[in-house]
């Protein structure tokens, strides 16, 4: 409750070389520059893919919204702002899985497959979470489930149910779907780069410790603006 109301009566100018504050800003801009140009684009598709471009802006827009107050968090208190991120994390992972069910429908996608991935997706986040702050203590444990989770994930689009249905419906369908597949194995594993640098474990020994925030920032700018361009390329290539 102090933090807050620190955030909500103090606004501290971010200092010219706080090159930590000046990812959080970057980040920012680019989401809610990404999120017009979604928005802005929806009329010159089909229907059927109108939905898969506008979670795209929602996305972006959401993580535009949470980078604004971890900026300004960032230069108020100077600490990593977990909570807030988490909260991001809680509303646009599972809604990149939503993208993944929405592309994969025209093969024949079932609701059964997106609610695992959803269920999966917020496990990883939980788990997560409870590492970094509730179990800190225990945070190579907690980051153990929660990688288990990711793999499974990636076992999912990459060799299970989505991975046949994107065989199944082939041509541009398949070859996003492969995008977004190497995304989630190369960009998501960012995440666990920056849960490593932040808590320790086993493996505080061999990467030591530092700024977690610069690498999940450049891993959500990636991650939500590039899932959302393989999406609007491929509806533009639907479209026309």
């Amino acid at each position: 409750m102090q933090t807050l109301t620190l955030l909500s009566t103090t606004m501290v100018k971010m200092a010219s070389d706080d090159y930590v504050g000046f990812t959080f800003f970057v980040g920012c801009m680019a989401m809610m520059a990404a999120s017009a140009f979604f928005f802005l684009s929806l009329n010159q598709f089909d229907k059927k893919w109108r939905t898969s471009v506008l979670i795209s802006g929602l996305i972006t827009f959401i993580a535009a919204v949470h980078y604004f107050y971890m900026k300004q968090y960032w230069v108020d208190v100077h600490e990593s702002p977990t909570f807030f991120r988490y909260v991001d994390w809680v509303l646009t992972v599972p809604l990149m899985c939503v993208e993944f069910y929405l592309i994969l429908k025209v093969a024949g996608a079932k609701t059964d497959l997106l609610v695992q991935m959803i269920l999966l997706s917020l496990g990883m986040l939980v788990t997560g979470y409870l590492g970094e702050t509730v179990f800190s203590g225990q945070a190579a444990l907690w980051g153990a489930i929660s990688g288990a989770f990711y793999f499974v994930i990636v076992y999912i689009i990459w060799f299970g149910s989505a991975a046949k249905l994107a065989k199944a419906a082939g041509g541009n369908v398949l070859a996003s779907h492969k995008i977004l597949c190497w995304f989630v194995l190369v960009g998501w594993a960012i995440y666990p780069l920056g849960y490593m640098l932040g808590t320790n474990g086993w493996y505080t020994s061999l990467l030591g410790s530092g700024s977690v925030d610069v690498a999940y920032n450049i891993a959500d700018a990636i991650n939500k603006i590039g899932f959302g361009l393989v999406v609007y390329t491929l509806a533009t290539k639907q479209t026309t």
